[in-house]
């Protein structure tokens, strides 16, 4: 199972480790390599998520941290803050993504999600 969660998280085919995963910046498509159909894997709901919570869990701290200590004016802080949790999501996400996708393709749900 944690193969193919680290697999995922490395942006790489969940069964061979070589091919990559997404096509475009969320896209996920099959592989190249190994020709596993990773296309149909459906992680949509799951990464969004856990990345606004990973993400929240960085910000707030440090913005609690910088508000305690500095004080900075509130322009700054409106400024600073949503960029940086904007920034760090799109970051963050496709890393997620990619290991929601490895899980899904480890427990092989037997339903089809195609429409």
């Amino acid at each position: 199972m944690f193969n193919s969660i680290n697999r995922g998280v490395k942006r790489t085919c969940p069964h061979c480790g070589d091919g990559k995963l997404f096509s475009g910046y969320l896209k996920i498509t099959n592989c190249r390599v190994c020709k596993a159909p990773t296309g149909d894997i459906r992680a949509d709901d799951l990464p969004p998520y856990l990345t606004i919570l990973l993400v929240g869990h960085i910000i707030v701290p440090m913005l609690v941290f910088f508000e305690a200590v500095y004080h900075p004016p509130l322009w700054i802080q409106m400024a600073v803050w949503p960029s940086m949790a904007l920034l760090l999501m799109l970051f963050v996400l496709p890393f997620i993504k990619g290991g929601v996708a490895g899980l899904i393709w480890h427990l092989q749900p037997s339903g089809s999600e195609q429409p």
